[in-house]
């Protein structure tokens, strides 16, 4: 092995350098080389192959060295043991001219790369403060929004963003029934369901196509029985998202729209429908489509059916008048329906959940706010009496040809009526075939002259004040003339010699007419005594139901009683009433001269099952007792004596006080008289008396007077109300109070 290499002073080395010639100045390394020069290492002796015996060649004598660069300090390397053995390098003699000792020359390394020179970077803080402040605005913008949306604007924009997802659904309170005074239903309620929709789920894009409203009225109009127009119009209303096309209908109209819906849906949730929805909206590059094919949509997605109630009266016509009707939306529009609208319709409720695409989200919560049933309404109506006068009254119109007629049962004792029919009726629960004037309730809105059933009344005024008995002699020309006028009775006579019994049986209107003069030292004076006794019994005012549509009568005051009024008013013309308030009169002189306030409510009954009676009608003195009773005598004559008007009013086994009438008819229609109203009025027993049983008919064809055509209806409802309610036959003979004398 050859020994380690030694540095020399001033010789090359084996880099092939020439070394410095002996006195010569060494060449300045350039600036650019200063970074090449590397300073002499202390390194020990590297091993040489052993091919390599040879000593090295010396360097040429004229090659210079550079000048050597400050050896830079290396620390020791501590993993090489030799490099601590290696000698001393020895001192170096300082040149002549006083500059250093030309250093020998390191050991050549293999040359290197040269390395780029280095980039000088910016401030980096400079360049930090520009992003923090960027960052910093950035982040502001998003913390204004986000205060925007959570505290300023976050309860509008839930409150919007709830208008759109959720749907708020009215609940229909169940509507209270209307019985009869024996409980049985005569309207109640059953199952039904309203048709709806969702108009915002019909836009071209939520549907998919745009015509959906068109598509879906098409297939809806049959089943509903409307025309396309108007659904398609209901459907063209994007801002709102209920919409209801039709109310009440039967489960079957509800069935058949299911079912149409279910089999659209499954179509339209085929493969190839789900593909072309994924297409919608897309671009034309991505094979994107601008609506589906028809197959592919299911017009009635936004179409849904709720629960809800439909009024029916499972009597059809029955009381129809007085009970009433509801219209389309469930609301009372007529009769007892519209009187009692809130308590009948209770509290409607609300319910609201979370929909997406016409679905029903069942993890979205919600609210209900449930409905209140309405309250039940018992009315004093007797279902098989009023069946009877009902059969009745239709019977006797029919056979007069008359416009119509009614007939009211009343119990005499506590006010109550017991039946109120009229004649034509109509079925509510097909309003479709009734004419307009059928749907009210004639016995309370007609107003009327009652004739000379009024002349009770006027021989109530003369009795009670005392200026007249039953058997006062009363001389009845014919005609009378007063002022300009001459007044007849119906038929024409020679002068009649009449008791006052005898002129309320024989129906003379100029014996009334002289009876009533005697209530005044003058006409005027006459005139108030009589209109106060009017007011007692209730004319002239309303009878206190509150019946929707009734009328109080006319009854002028005394003092515009003028010409031929104050003279016509004491038989029954120059004033109207109407069917309850005549009958009332009857009813009050039954009562031994005490008026009830008639009334047709019984009670009500709460959804919790309370029943809470009406109160008892009012009550008043009218007349006194002797009076009513002298009253009930007279008017037993009218029927039972041969000579009277009202013998077709007679009932075997018992006693029966009434009066017929027979007015001119004022022609609504024009304001002047034309026709006949017929009437009786009585009550019976007539020494026990129960019930009142009034029969007015307007305008008949076949006959006119009160006795031929509401005596029969009078007789036949009696009889059947007497056996209803199982009222003893009378016990006693009528008293037959003579009706005549002999001058």
């Amino acid at each position: 092995m050859s020994e380690p290499r030694q540095p020399t002073g001033g010789t090359g080395g084996a880099g092939g350098r020439r070394p410095v010639a002996k006195g010569a100045a060494p060449r300045p390394t350039p600036r650019g080389q200063a970074g090449k020069a590397q300073p002499a290492k202390a390194q020990p002796a590297k091993p040489q192959p052993a091919r390599s015996k040879q000593p090295p060649k010396p360097p040429p004598a004229k090659a210079q060295a550079p000048k050597a660069q400050p050896p830079k300090p290396q620390p020791a390397r501590a993993r090489d043991p030799k490099a601590a053995a290696r000698p001393a390098r020895p001192p170096q003699q300082r040149r002549p001219d006083g500059r250093s000792p030309v250093r020998p020359r390191p050991k050549s390394r293999p040359p290197q790369r040269p390395q780029s020179r280095a980039i000088r970077l910016a401030d980096p803080r400079r360049r930090l403060r520009v992003v923090t402040v960027a960052l910093s605005l950035v982040f502001s913008v998003f913390a204004g929004r986000l205060v925007q949306l959570q505290l300023l604007d976050s309860d509008a924009l839930a409150a919007d963003a709830n208008t759109n997802r959720y749907l708020s659904i009215p609940i229909t309170a169940e509507r209270g029934s209307i019985t009869s005074a024996d409980g049985v239903a005569l309207a109640t309620t059953v199952d039904a369901y309203d048709i709806t929709a969702d108009p915002a789920m019909f836009t071209p894009a939520a549907a998919g196509v745009p015509d959906a409203p068109e598509q879906a009225a098409a297939l809806l109009a049959p089943i509903l029985g409307q025309s396309k127009e108007k659904l398609a119009a209901d459907l063209h209303t994007p801002k709102t998202r209920y919409k209801r096309l039709a109310a009440q209908q039967s489960p079957d109209v509800k069935n058949q729209i299911s079912d149409l819906k279910s089999g659209l849906e499954k179509q339209a949730n085929s493969k190839t429908c789900q593909a072309q929805k994924r297409l919608l909206n897309k671009s034309v590059e991505e094979g994107g489509r601008t609506r589906v094919d028809n197959e592919c949509v299911n017009p009635l997605a936004g179409v849904f059916n709720r629960d809800t109630q439909k009024r029916v009266y499972p009597s059809d016509g029955l009381a129809a008048n007085l009970v009433g009707f509801v219209n389309a939306e469930g609301e009372g529009a007529g009769g007892l329906e519209q009187q009692y609208q809130k308590q009948l319709a209770g509290k409607e409720g609300h319910s609201s959940y979370a929909q997406a695409g016409g679905r029903l989200v069942p993890t979205a919560g919600g609210s209900l706010d449930p409905a209140v049933p309405g309250t039940d309404l018992r009315l004093t109506i007797n279902r098989d009496i009023q069946w009877a006068a009902q059969r009745a009254i239709t019977d006797q119109v029919a056979n007069a040809g008359a416009e119509k007629g009614y007939v009211i049962v009343q119990d005499v004792r506590n006010g109550q009526v017991l039946a109120m029919a009229t004649s034509p009726g109509f079925n509510p629960n097909d309003l479709s075939t009734a004419r307009s004037s059928q749907l009210g309730n004639p016995a309370l809105q007609d107003a009327y002259e009652p004739g000379s059933t009024a002349k009770l009344m006027t021989m109530a005024a003369v009795l009670d004040t005392g200026k007249a008995t039953w058997d006062t002699k009363v001389t009845v020309p014919y005609p009378l003339v007063r002022g300009d006028v001459a007044f007849k009775d119906d038929i024409p006579h020679d002068t009649w010699y009449l008791t006052l019994a005898g002129v309320l049986a024989k129906s003379s209107n100029i014996g009334t007419i002289e009876a009533a003069q005697t209530l005044g030292a003058t006409q005027p004076e006459a005139n108030k005594v009589l209109n106060d006794y009017l007011r007692r019994f209730g004319i002239g005012q309303s009878t206190g139901l509150g019946f929707p549509g009734e009328t109080p009568g006319i009854l002028d005051k005394p003092e515009d009683w003028k010409a031929s009024k104050q003279y016509t008013i004491p038989f029954g013309q120059g004033l109207s009433v109407n069917a309850l308030q005549a009958t009332s009169v009857f009813s009050t002189i039954a009562n031994g001269g005490v008026r009830v306030a008639p009334s047709v409510v019984q009670g009500t009954t709460a959804p919790d099952g309370r029943f809470t009676p009406a109160e008892p009608g009012a009550r008043s003195r009218v007349v006194g007792e002797q009076t009513a009773r002298t009253l009930t005598e007279m008017l037993e004559s009218v029927v039972s004596d041969e000579q009277g008007t009202g013998g077709k009013a007679a009932i075997p086994g018992y006693r029966v006080a009434g009066k017929t009438g027979t007015a001119n008819r004022v022609d609504p229609k024009t304001g002047g008289y034309r026709g006949y109203t017929a009437s009786f009025i009585g009550f019976a027993p007539a020494d026990a008396p129960r019930v009142t049983v009034s029969c007015v008919i307007q305008d008949p064809v076949n006959g006119h007077f009160g006795g031929q055509l509401c005596g029969p209806v009078f007789k036949q409802v009696m009889e059947f109300t007497l056996k209803t309610l199982q009222v003893p036959p009378s016990g006693s003979e009528a008293p037959n109070l003579p009706v005549e004398w002999k001058p």
